[in-house]
């Protein structure tokens, strides 16, 4: 059982350290210019923008109530994420892992700086999609492994 659990924390130590590495470079080479536009390639860049609201700045709020109101259902629904982690088993258990992980590295900025720093920019010429960040990354594989596992999977195994 220990074993288990610790592998379990591991898991989301390791999603919640690579999403805060990430901000953390992003942060301190923002610290150095007025405005953070690395070019990286020509569908790729880092551009650093702050996120108040949910999933690709939605439910973005200018006063405090609400967005207290917002962070605490996060952090309700995270904490149901990991409940049904701990009733999973295998590829079931590691996605809604990788999905926790990632939702406690936002749910950290909007704790710390009341805000997420989003910075990854996907485009194809002038069309870009939402900047989003690492943890976001780690939350989007764990949706589509629960989602293959029960299209999928499920039938298979």
């Amino acid at each position: 059982m220990l074993k288990k659990n610790l592998i379990d924390f591991l898991v989301i130590l390791i999603v919640f350290m690579l999403d805060r590495l990430s901000k953390l470079i992003i942060l301190n080479l923002s610290e150095t210019q007025e405005k953070l536009d690395i070019y990286v390639t020509s569908y790729l860049n880092f551009h650093l923008i702050w996120n108040d609201g949910i999933a690709f700045g939605l439910l973005s709020f200018d006063d405090d109530f609400n967005y207290s109101l917002l962070t605490l259902v996060i952090v309700l629904v995270s904490f149901f994420v990991l409940y049904l982690a701990k009733r999973s088993k295998k590829i079931e258990k590691l996605s809604y892992l990788i999905v926790f992980g990632g939702s406690l590295g936002n749910i950290f900025d909007r704790l710390y700086y009341k805000s997420v720093p989003d910075f990854i920019d996907f485009h194809l010429n002038n069309h870009h999609w939402f900047i989003f960040n690492v943890a976001d990354i780690f939350i989007t594989i764990g949706i589509l492994l629960l989602i293959a596992n029960d299209l999928i999977l499920k039938k298979y195994v």
